[in-house]
């Protein structure tokens, strides 16, 4: 059993984050869905509710678009308060040992920018170094990222390529989970 965790302000407005849960939910996968800005609203996040969540679940997905080159505030906000000393690290801070960490999100622009020469000057890779050694401190499994480019229908993109786009790494994201099973 999989736990998703959310991280997208207004997944009502997101068609390319709104798809992924959708194919993800009609999967044949057992899953959990933390949906943080439904959840809390306030950004008031109960880290004991949180905290029993992760500990159900042996993968751990985040879901959210990349905004500023880093994830959501209310995510952010989430890692801040449920990640605590002696649950996520610490001397007694294993709760999480051993569970696999698997960032899966959207990216507005296109792949092209995302170089050297770039409007954005880095690939999406370097980006995820936070998430990286914060799945190394808390003892977890660092799993690649599964993401895709091209979300943003106010770049150009068609609905229909966001959609479909979507779909396809939702299905990527399905196959990852079903390899953890076996």
């Amino acid at each position: 059993m999989a736990l998703i965790i959310l991280g997208h302000p207004n997944i009502e407005k997101s068609l390319a984050n709104r798809t992924i849960l959708e194919e993800l939910q009609n999967s044949d996968l057992d899953i959990e869905i933390r949906n943080l800005s439904a959840l809390y609203p306030d950004y008031n996040i109960n880290a004991k509710a949180e905290q029993e969540a992760l500990l159900r679940h042996p993968q751990i997905v985040f879901q959210y678009p990349l905004y500023w080159y880093n994830m959501p505030a209310i995510l952010k906000q989430w890692f801040d308060v449920v990640f605590e000393y002696q649950f996520a690290y610490g001397s007694k801070g294993d709760k999480l040992k051993g569970k696999d960490f698997i960032p899966s999100f959207t990216v507005g622009a296109p792949e092209s920018e995302y170089h050297t020469l770039g409007e954005h000057h880095f690939r999406i890779y370097e980006f995820c170094k936070n998430l990286e050694q914060t799945a190394y401190y808390a003892g977890m499994n660092y799993v690649e990222p599964v993401y895709f480019h091209g979300t943003s229908v106010n770049a150009g993109y068609t609905e229909e390529d966001v959609k479909t786009k979507a779909g396809q790494q939702a299905k990527r994201l399905i196959q990852k989970l079903q390899d953890f099973r076996r």
